[in-house]
């Protein structure tokens, strides 16, 4: 059995040697969205935490409808930590947000209200 993992590891290995940087990344963020991640995101004022989102299991670069050329934001779908307690506490839903690429810093959420 370990003859045919290490086979395996080692044909996975050559075909991701074989692939451009894009395709790899495009391959592991494949891998991310099937195995998840639980991540944390939070924004800062200065050295004041103003949100929380957890549970998020990808960040995504939004695109075009009609184009597919990419857009100034990226998007994603969290748990709005509202008492900032690291934990998912009943009520705190899942929510919706945007995080823009301009200058300016804002973040963009569905009010779970």
């Amino acid at each position: 059995m370990k003859f045919v993992s290490s086979g395996f590891m080692l044909c996975v290995m050559f075909m991701l040697a074989s692939c451009t940087q894009e395709q790899q990344n495009q391959i592991s963020r494949s891998v991310q969205n099937w195995t998840g991640t639980n991540g944390v995101l939070e924004f800062y004022s200065g050295d004041k935490l103003m949100r929380r989102f957890l549970k998020i299991d990808k960040i995504t670069t939004a695109t075009g409808t009609d184009d597919g050329r990419p857009r100034s934001y990226r998007f994603g779908y969290g748990i709005l930590d509202e008492n900032q307690n690291m934990i998912a506490d009943p009520g705190e839903k899942k929510v919706y947000f945007e995080i823009s690429d301009f200058g300016s810093n804002y973040i963009f959420f569905e009010n779970p209200h």
